[in-house]
């Protein structure tokens, strides 16, 4: 283990790191038995990966023991044939299946050396999965191997699961073990161990301080759990105790406990409850149920001919179709919801139970699956919360759903505007002060009862993550019953991230609800209160950092999460989170949701794999989400201290995406020059907005490319996918899926890009050169400001407030219908140009959004001004939702409205 534990990524990379530094002891083993490196180089690298491999069960104690011994007595072969077993075997984790993996006699089996492959997706079936259970006692170390062996004893073959012990003796030691090894997920602890480890090794610091865990007069068991449980809320932890095991069970501190056992009186008891909370976890109704239903007979009589796949196997001229996906799809077909299955729309079975497991996962009071994508979540929560007339304070940059979402339920959209990053043509998050000053705003204007909901994408599609708790809090101080939604389309694995999940809403709002139950909290409260005075002035309350009154608080937050973007779920698969203490206030009215924007023939398998992604998540998330981190680290580093392609490419830094005024912590970036993990926490902490890692802005202008341009090029020379582009960048995104070969191809890929540009400045002389630095500077240096929200037509402000924005954007957006009160003109031409400067007034008569930047430039009763038509003019996108180029700007005449209506009113 490296000694660099100031190093940024080092907790982060440690995962990665591990297997490195086995390759590395391999390495140093074969130079030794071949004559070619010292023995004291590889005694040395084992000494540094010592201290933490006790946090791991494979290579294990006895098969550490026997490489030592074969070192000790200088049997270079043997240890360097043990080194590379060990170091294959945690590369490929074949131990996890394969027992003879862990035997000591090594000789006895051949195939340690070249057997490096992981399991196939092919592979049989009945492999048991493998989990670790971490014990935490105080037994002497030398016990540890004779009780490791007394658990093993106590496997059966009906078994579902296998697991492997990991023994540690302290507080600290159970800590790191619990946060280094993502293959824990259970944990027994046995009171009356210290708080030292018996290490007193780097790596221990390294992740200790990051997790704020310090030395206390608390030193329990009880504390160890609810700690253990604050950084990885999904294990499940038992408690042994030789004391009064009543009245612990009582405690209510006990609640991160899930059973609690008298001393070791009934260890098959114990194991099977290990067993039996993997299993709660691994449950999985819908999928079970759907797998049962495919092995049945069915007779099919209903509308779906592709069920059973008799229309699919039986064709000549489609049963590629059949044999490209597989039986099982068309098996597990079918558009009844009876015979077993459930329904979405009203679920009472298989359906309901797996919501609600997604519910325990997510730390979510109900969820429910969408399978027509986020796009539709959000429009059922906002068609759910809100009504004609009620006020949303809305950032104007956010998904179009949230737009169509007012226009739905007629409510008015309060637009407040995100900071921009016009250099590279998008906006960040919506800062604090500004949301504050709309809330009161709208209490100056006397409507702040008239307001419902605060409506914000976090993290944004570029990785900008609110500091979420202190949003809801300062919120809730100017109105106690606000109501939130956070669309987290782009980040719902941040939930199992001990440092990103109190960015996202529900872990906000879980602690913001023990902040709430605290006596303390109310007074915190009241002397703020007293500080501020009985009637503090809009300044002093935007300077401050409100705490809300707690006695007052209905905390109600809502998050929707795009689960196929970060997690394992089929596209479209989506959820939507509620944690909300009047939710049975609005219940039916979710419900309406439901049967208003559900198909009432939802896949099947796209129901499954949310089911599946949640099980996944909740037994594996904690690792999968780490690797997703170290990836994107390491290709932030890779690229950037690059020679070659750096010169033409970077990935923008923290400091780059956020201006200085929100970081308040002074974090610049992951790889800056003197940052630590301490400072990269702290910002995570402390700052109003952070910079999600996985998400990696990589500019491409200063490469002569635009994000469109390079995005093709990728996909169609270099089978690379993107998604999201800006006018001189694109959006490299880690997740669940990556691996470090993927690494190892984009490098490699944007080394052969920047030889090519090299080769192609040497060879074109002066003239390419001048052409190439016009291109960078057209991209990088000639961006079109970004356009902020001007205002609404007063013909749709005649319900809005004298200084506030909103206004009736569904009016607007239902004019555009009436041809008759509704005209084009030009984007370029004089006619624009005159009307921006005499009037009368251009009005949009819909959405326009351009791709990218991706939100919307005009909304429907928007007035247009300069900078909107100078921005739309310097667009050189292909794709802009809702103009038609060789019409012009579509545009409402409020002349006409107002004419048509008064002749309506007349009429009657």
């Amino acid at each position: 283990m490296p000694n660099k534990t100031a190093q940024v990524d080092q907790f982060l990379l440690i995962h990665s790191a591990r297997a490195d530094n086995w390759r590395e002891i391999t390495t140093l083993a074969d130079a030794w038995a071949a004559n070619r490196g010292a023995r004291a180089a590889l005694e040395a690298a084992i000494s540094a990966v010592a201290p933490a491999e006790e946090y791991y069960a494979y290579p294990g104690r006895r098969l550490l023991s026997v490489l030592a011994e074969r070192i000790a007595t200088d049997d270079a072969g043997g240890a360097a044939r043990l080194a590379r077993r060990i170091s294959n075997g945690l590369l490929s984790h074949s131990y996890r299946g394969r027992q003879s993996e862990w035997d000591v006699h090594d000789e006895m089996s051949g195939a340690e050396v070249t057997d490096i492959m992981p399991p196939g997706t092919g592979e049989a079936r009945g492999r048991r999965p493998y989990f670790e259970v971490l014990f935490v006692n105080s037994q002497p170390a030398t016990r540890w191997e004779a009780f490791a062996a007394e658990i093993r004893r106590l496997r059966r073959p009906e078994d579902g699961f296998i697991y492997e012990p990991v023994l540690v003796g302290s507080f600290e030691d159970a800590f790191c073990a619990a946060a280094l090894n993502p293959d824990i997920i259970a944990i027994v602890l046995a009171e009356g161990f210290p708080y030292r480890s018996r290490h007193d090794a780097p790596v221990l610091r390294s992740v200790l301080d990051p997790l704020g865990e310090t030395e206390g007069p608390d030193m329990s068991a009880l504390r160890l759990a609810r700690g253990l449980k604050r950084i990885r809320p999904e294990l499940d932890v038992y408690l042994l105790s030789d004391r009064q095991v009543e009245k612990i069970a009582g405690d209510p501190t006990a609640d991160a406990v899930r059973r609690v056992f008298y001393a070791v009186e009934e260890p098959l008891e114990m194991h099977l409850a290990i067993l039996e909370g993997v299993q709660a976890r691994y449950e999985t109704p819908f999928f079970d149920n759907l797998k049962k239903y495919a092995r049945r007979p069915i007779g099919t009589f209903h509308a779906l001919p592709i069920a059973r796949g008799k229309s699919v196997f039986k064709s000549d001229w489609i049963r590629d179709m059949g044999e490209f996906y597989g039986l099982n799809l068309f098996l597990a077909e079918s558009s009844a919801t009876t015979g077993g299955l459930d329904s979405l729309l009203e679920p009472t079975g298989t359906i309901k139970r797996s919501q609600e497991l997604a519910a325990r996962a997510f730390g979510a009071d109900h969820v429910f699956f969408v399978t027509n994508g986020t796009s539709t979540s959000n429009k059922m929560a906002v068609q759910a919360l809100l009504a004609p007339g009620d006020i949303a304070v809305v950032d104007r940059n956010c998904h179009k759903s949230h737009h169509y979402g007012m226009v739905l339920t007629g409510a008015q959209p309060y637009y407040v505007e995100a900071f921009p990053m016009t250099e590279y043509s998008m906006y960040g998050a919506v800062p604090l002060a500004t949301i504050k000053r709309a809330l009161l705003t709208l209490r100056a204007e006397g409507r702040l009862d008239r307001l419902k909901l605060l409506d914000l994408t976090n993290c944004t599609f570029d990785g900008h993550m609110y500091n979420v708790r202190r949003v809801m809090e300062e919120c809730l101080a100017i109105k106690p019953d606000l109501i939130f939604l956070w669309d987290e389309a782009w980040s719902g694995f941040a939930r199992f991230s001990p440092f990103l999940r109190p960015r996202t809403a529900m872990g906000a709002a879980a602690d913001i609800e023990s902040w709430l139950q605290d006596p303390a909290s109310v007074s915190a409260y009241e002397k703020q209160r007293a500080d501020l005075g009985d009637e503090p002035s809009d300044e002093a309350l935007l300077a401050a950092r409100l705490l809300p009154d707690p006695r007052l608080v209905r905390l109600r937050v809502y998050q929707t999460n795009s689960t196929h973007k970060s997690m394992s779920a089929i596209r479209q698969g989506s959820m939507l989170l509620v944690k909300d203490v009047d939710f049975h206030t609005v219940e039916a009215q979710f419900h309406e949701a439901v049967f208003t924007h559900a198909s009432t023939s939802p896949n099947q398998q796209l129901i499954a794999s949310l089911d599946v992604a949640r099980r996944q998540m909740e037994l594996d998330g904690y690792g999968l989400v780490m690797n997703a981190i170290e990836i994107a680290l390491k290709i932030r580093r890779a690229i950037n201290e690059h020679p070659l392609i750096s010169k033409y490419f970077r990935v923008l830094g923290a400091d780059e995406m956020i201006p200085a005024q929100y970081r308040q912590s002074g974090f610049k970036d992951y790889l800056a020059p003197g940052a630590t993990w301490a400072t990269a926490v702290k910002a995570m902490n402390e700052d109003e907005f952070y910079l999600d890692p996985t998400r990696m802005t990589l500019v491409c202008g200063t490469a002569g490319f635009d994000g469109t341009q390079f995005k093709g090029l990728l996909a169609n020379e270099y089978d690379i996918q993107l998604n999201k582009t800006s006018r001189n960048s694109v959006l490299l995104q880690s997740n669940i899926n990556n691996t470090r070969s993927d690494i190892a191809h984009l490098v490699r890929v944007l080394v052969e890009i920047c030889r090519g540009i090299e080769k192609r400045l040497a060879d074109g002389g002066e003239g390419e050169r001048a052409a190439f630095a016009a291109r960078v500077k057209s991209l990088m240096t000639d961006v079109p400001d970004l356009p902020n929200f001007s205002h609404f037509h007063a013909l749709y402000r005649g319900d809005a407030g004298r200084t506030s924005p909103e206004g009736d954007m569904r009016a607007a957006f239902f004019h555009a219908y009436d041809a008759s009160v509704c005209e084009y003109v030009p984007l370029i031409g004089a006619e624009c140009d005159k009307r921006l400067k005499e009037g009368p007034e251009m009005v949009s008569a819909n959405f326009v959004i351009p791709y990218p930047p991706g939100f919307p430039i005009m909304v429907p009763g928007q007035v247009l001004t300069q900078e909107t038509i100078d921005f739309m003019r310097k667009l050189d996108v292909k794709e802009i939702h809702g103009y038609e180029k060789a019409r012009g700007l579509k545009l409402v005449k409020p002349d006409a409205v107002a004419a048509k209506a008064k002749r309506s009113a007349k009429a009657r």
